[in-house]
């Protein structure tokens, strides 16, 4: 695989870009995916971000999000736009399943394909690769891209500072995870001097909830929460008509899961919902306890250690009771 270097050189010049990221864009997604975008227009590139689905209200400031399209809303206008692509980034994703339809489109586009994540086991789909499973954040990865491998920090204004910031805040849960190194809040005093007001960006999206997400919130806490002692384990689970009860929108769930492992002693925490296609899962855990594992192997999914997802195409009970006959298997971990 090519190095870096020549990807510097095949930027020399304005290309047409495609940027897009995994289904459902979290924060780090959305943030790397628009920290680049804002990077690039600056180098007169041509760049169009593509989401594969909707995201979270609460990132619709971020700079340049105006300019993204959703690609089951505009899939036409998006499939042309990857055509014409000549370099396609991707981003906080390392399988092209993860971005659902759009992946086959991308797949067969004739854009050079850049790969920028970290996460585990990548697929091999890409032309160049900046990988890095110890990155707190792809924007973290984004940032060493610029201002490291390219020797360009010239060009992190305060558009793309916060958008990198606002990334490697989400992903690292409020630099709280056991990646979160002396080097992440290096580079997020970086980006901070270099225009992202951290207080500004803590406070837009962590303290913008609608009403219905509060309460919905209390209602997950008071009525949904299960905690296994037995296990260290914390399960809150909901099902379709609850989210329907309570107009939950993309993005209200993010973040629930943390709350049962916010709990004395829990060291696996599980947010189990009923969506209309499938149940998904969100596992959280401390330590060494292998979250990822469970996901992998039981759920059809995977991700880091401490913060996983998976699916599944059962029914939300036997989801819950398949979650639960897992656990005596790791018994010895969660007690330890």
């Amino acid at each position: 695989m090519p190095g870096l270097a020549q990807l510097k050189e095949l930027l020399a010049h304005p290309r047409r870009i495609v940027i897009t990221t995994h289904h459902k864009p979290d924060g780090d997604a959305m943030g790397s995916s628009l920290g680049l975008y804002n990077y690039l227009i600056q180098h007169g590139h041509h760049v169009q971000v593509i989401t594969p689905t909707d995201y979270p209200d609460f990132l619709a400031w971020l700079p340049g999000n105006g300019d993204v399209i959703i690609y089951e809303d505009h899939i036409e206008q998006s499939k042309e736009f990857v055509d014409k692509a000549e370099i396609i980034f991707c981003l906080d994703f390392n399988n092209l399943s993860r971005i659902n339809d759009l992946g086959e489109v991308v797949r067969a586009g004739s854009a050079v394909k850049v790969m920028i994540d970290h996460h585990l086991e990548p697929e091999d789909f890409d032309d160049y690769r900046h990988w890095d499973i110890n990155a707190a954040a792809t924007a973290q990865l984004v940032y060493d891209l610029i201002v490291h491998k390219f020797d360009d920090g010239e060009f992190v204004n305060p558009d793309v500072a916060t958008c990198l910031y606002t990334g490697i805040m989400t992903d690292s849960a409020s630099f709280k995870l056991p990646n979160t190194t002396s080097n992440v809040h290096r580079i997020a005093a970086d980006l901070i001097d270099l225009g992202a007001v951290n207080w500004r960006i803590h406070e837009l999206v962590y303290n913008n909830l609608s009403e219905n997400k509060l309460r919905f919130l209390g209602y997950c806490l008071s009525n949904k929460l299960e905690v296994l002692y037995e296990y260290n384990t914390a399960i809150i689970s909901v099902s379709r008509q609850e989210l329907q009860q309570f107009e939950v929108m993309t993005g209200d769930t993010e973040g629930i899961v943390n709350y049962g492992l916010s709990i004395a002693g829990i060291r696996l925490a599980a947010f189990i919902v009923e969506r209309k296609d499938r149940v998904k899962l969100s596992l959280r855990s401390k330590g060494e306890f292998p979250a990822n594992e469970i996901c992998k192997k039981y759920f059809n999914g995977g991700g880091h250690r401490n913060a996983a997802g998976g699916h599944s195409n059962d029914s939300l009970e036997k989801v819950i009771e398949q979650f639960k006959s897992i656990l005596p298997e790791y018994k010895t971990l969660l007690i330890a």
